[in-house]
């Protein structure tokens, strides 16, 4: 990306003109190609385009140009958010993800969002007390946390998303609880964590019960190691629940 001769030389030279690059960088032994391991300079994406925006050169002129876009893009979507919605469907669509799939995907977001928005209106802390209210409704409908479910399907990085790998029926339960949830705490004006988790109980126990129901008639379980990992780009997937499961599925 720089054409540089001496690629340690230019690292070094950047470094000491713009030295808040180096703010997020951490080392790490990494091997070299004599074989053996020095503690190299490291970064995360978000370091790694900040590095690239001060390298002058042709080559990091696309990247700048890609993250001019997509910072002005996240701008429209502020401006008007029904943008980001539109783009979160064409990824989905890239991906491979049948369209019937995606109008779940994209309700639950809008349900999810309900929710998560009356927890912060009732002195609820988002990270932790988020995440354990999460688990309260998941537990109770399908009988697993999110990090269980998540092993139950074989995800693996800790940025994949559990309900990007959900069926039809899975999505359709999640949205119950999570919408049941939401009513039982404004019927029971419910405020602070320990209100609103008896309410996630709740409202998970009713998605939980319908769940169980289901699998009563139908014989068979609604919980599914299925997941898309294998879902290529602009696949067709036909049918309401044909989702590609992995390997060991």
């Amino acid at each position: 990306m720089t054409d540089s001769v001496d690629s340690r030389d230019y690292w070094k030279v950047l470094k000491f003109r713009e030295p808040q690059l180096v703010t997020n960088c951490y080392q790490l032994k990494l091997p070299a190609s004599d074989g053996k391991y020095y503690e190299t300079d490291c970064a995360n994406a978000e370091g790694l385009f900040r590095i690239i925006q001060s390298i002058p050169s042709k080559k990091a002129e696309p990247f700048k140009l890609w993250l001019a876009r997509v910072g002005y893009e996240r701008l429209q979507e502020i401006e008007n958010p029904e943008l980001a919605q539109n783009r979160a469907k064409q990824y989905y669509e890239l991906k491979g993800y049948p369209r019937e799939w995606i109008d779940k995907r994209l309700r639950g977001i809008a349900i999810r969002q309900e929710l998560t928005d009356e927890w912060k209106n009732r002195d609820v802390k988002e990270g932790v007390e988020f995440a354990i209210l999460t688990n309260e409704i998941s537990k109770a409908t399908f009988g697993k946390t999110i990090q269980e479910y998540k092993e139950f399907k074989g995800l693996q990085k800790k940025n994949q998303n559990v309900r990007d790998h959900m069926t039809d029926w899975e999505l359709i339960l999640t949205m119950i609880g999570e919408k049941a949830t939401t009513d039982i705490t404004q019927a029971k004006e419910a405020n602070g964590f320990n209100e609103c988790e008896k309410c996630a109980q709740d409202g998970g126990k009713i998605a939980g019960n319908t769940r169980k129901e289901i699998e009563l008639k139908t014989g068979k379980s609604i919980v599914s190691e299925s997941n898309c990992l294998n879902l290529s780009n602009h696949k067709k997937v036909e049918g309401k629940q044909k989702l590609v499961t992995n390997n060991n599925s």
